[in-house]
């Protein structure tokens, strides 16, 4: 039987309706052994001795050592903060009670590749088998958003018009500087991890849902995809939840910066939301550029507005964040979200996840005090 996100060929792709601006969240903890706070295979452990309460609230990851957890259907970012709150430190409770823990990052910055174990799952060992070393150094974890909204045109709508600004998001969320115990150069090199996987990254401008539906109808016929969860684009339409869900960010190494990051998503994808103006496609090439300028340079890139071509302003990405938050400010108001952008002005004056790793490696030296600093803050 044909699930809710199968297209039949010439007809659209049947969307929940959703009351506007609802949240989701999801986030990739890895789960650490306590004695080297290197990567452990205990997300099967913790998920099976998950009590009865917190156990819908917990999934698989594609490796045994990545530990999902996922809120309910929030109205507010109040109704997100208690729900990952109260289901967070339980999984943290669990997680101690069999010796491990819990780390927020979208890279481990000095666990081997070749140590991981693939979740037992028949999708995700169909996905390795065809992905081979690219999907064997895919070990990143990652944090979604998704917002409710009316119908497919707006999912699309919006979907075109945020383009813009999804490399704001990644600039003021990278937490991926390092890996194999290498700093890479870039500021989320998660990004260019995930861009290794087909079908994955940066999508195509849609004028309809019937387009949109066509498509996926077309890739599915083929057998190019099995379902709309193939499609690992930065932002992507869920029919299912009627829902766009945002998945360009790293995973902020801090739970104020994923509520930060979370207020921000809502109240943009609002705002576009209810937009009058009709856009015409952005410039693929300046988005391209965009992202690169953001995973390697994080806030201290350089933004291109692709809004104001061929003019192209080129300002800094600390700037374009700042810009943004005027843009979203009287949205933020409507939705009563006010006291939580005091978290997104600490990103802009005091930096990122990859910005603390980087320094207090330059402190210490040593990855492992790194790793056990970063968790230790992971509630300030």
């Amino acid at each position: 039987m044909a699930n809710k996100q199968d297209a039949v060929p010439g007809q659209e792709i049947p969307f929940a309706h959703n009351p506007k601006y609802t949240l989701g969240v999801e986030i990739e903890f890895q789960t650490l052994d306590r004695a080297t706070w290197d990567l452990a295979p205990m997300a099967p452990v913790l998920l099976e001795s998950a009590p009865p309460l917190l156990r819908p609230r917990l999934s698989p990851g594609f490796i045994q050592s990545i530990l999902e957890i996922q809120t309910g259907v929030c109205s507010s970012l109040l109704d997100v903060e208690n729900d990952l709150m109260q289901t967070i430190s339980l999984a943290e409770e669990l997680a101690a009670d069999n010796n491990c823990m819990l780390f927020a990052a979208s890279l481990h910055p000095f666990a081997r590749y070749r140590d991981q174990l693939l979740t037992k799952n028949e999708r995700y060992e169909r996905i390795m088998q065809e992905l081979q070393i690219v999907g064997r150094r895919f070990i990143s974890q990652g944090f979604h958003v998704h917002v409710g909204l009316p119908d497919g045109e707006a999912v699309v709508r919006v979907g075109n018009r945020i383009q813009a600004y999804l490399p704001i998001l990644l600039a003021l969320s990278t937490s991926s500087p390092s890996s194999q115990g290498e700093d890479t150069g870039l500021m989320s090199y998660r990004t260019k991890l995930f861009e290794a996987l087909p079908l994955a990254g940066m999508y195509s401008h849609f004028p309809s849902w019937q387009e949109f539906s066509q498509l996926v109808g077309e890739l599915q016929s083929v057998g190019v995809i099995d379902s709309i969860r193939d499609l690992c684009w930065d932002a992507r339409p869920n029919p299912e939840y009627g829902t766009l869900e945002i998945r360009i960010c790293d995973l902020p190494t801090r739970f104020s910066d994923i509520l930060a990051l979370t207020t921000v998503i809502q109240a943009l994808v609002a705002t576009l939301a209810e937009e009058k103006t009709l856009f015409p496609p952005l410039n693929p090439y300046i988005l391209q550029a965009n992202k690169w300028q953001a995973a390697r340079h994080g806030l201290r890139g350089t933004y291109v507005d692709p809004t104001d071509m061929p003019a192209g302003r080129r300002i800094s990405y600390h700037e374009a964040a700042q810009t943004l938050m005027r843009f979203i400010e009287p949205m933020v108001a409507r939705l009563g979200s006010e006291q939580y952008v005091r978290f997104v002005e600490r990103i802009l004056s005091q930096g990122t996840g990859a910005d603390f790793l980087r320094h207090r490696y330059e402190e210490t030296g040593n990855l492992q005090e790194v790793v056990q600093s970063l968790q230790g803050d992971f509630w300030q």
